[in-house]
């Protein structure tokens, strides 16, 4: 998951602007982190580009998000204009991470290597669709690859080497072998 100002430094998206709250420029914030209220405790957020930066005065729990008021965001039609915009914050203003704990933005663009040492590509996302974090790694050509991403199949990531070590699984699941009808 980003930079600062100049978008030097590795960003990660924490939140996400959503619609509009009421008539004096309140949105509903989509936090991405443990504690939705900690997204306010990494000083000024920016986009992704840098260009914009937000500061959020006020905000309050609602539903499944936030609804905060930014500084400087005071009329619903300020606010409309914001509606999709994601807020990152430089990675060195994230608190470490347990083990086996990762950021995304630490695992994109890392080596992904067979655990012979063979190159299979790089990280290029992790996803979750409910069932778990599934890592896409990008082979020089053809299709991504989708694995799962639990220490059986990435048994090692070494974010100082630069890269995720791979066991890919001997079958996945669904497939299945073709046998002739009796």
């Amino acid at each position: 998951m980003p930079s600062g100002l100049t978008c030097v430094a590795r960003q990660v998206c924490v939140a996400r602007i959503g619609a509009p709250h009421g008539v004096r420029g309140a949105v509903r914030l989509w936090s991405f982190t443990a504690d939705p209220f900690a997204v306010s405790d990494y000083g000024p957020l920016l986009t992704k580009d840098g260009a914009r930066q937000f500061e959020i005065a006020s905000a309050r729990e609602a539903k499944s998000h936030l609804v905060v008021t930014l500084k400087g965001v005071t009329t619903r039609d300020e606010a409309e204009r914001l509606n999709g915009v994601e807020l990152y914050v430089a990675r060195d203003k994230l608190p470490p991470t347990e083990a086996d704990e990762y950021y995304h933005a630490d695992l994109i663009g890392l080596a992904a290597v067979t655990t012979t040492g063979d190159p299979l590509g790089k990280v290029v996302a992790i996803h979750n669709f409910g069932a778990g974090d599934i890592i896409e790694i990008a082979p020089p050509s053809g299709p991504t690859l989708l694995l799962p991403f639990t220490n059986a199949v990435v048994p090692t990531v070494d974010l100082a080497a630069g890269q995720v070590v791979i066991e890919p699984p001997n079958e996945i699941e669904g497939d299945t072998p073709n046998h002739p009808e009796a």
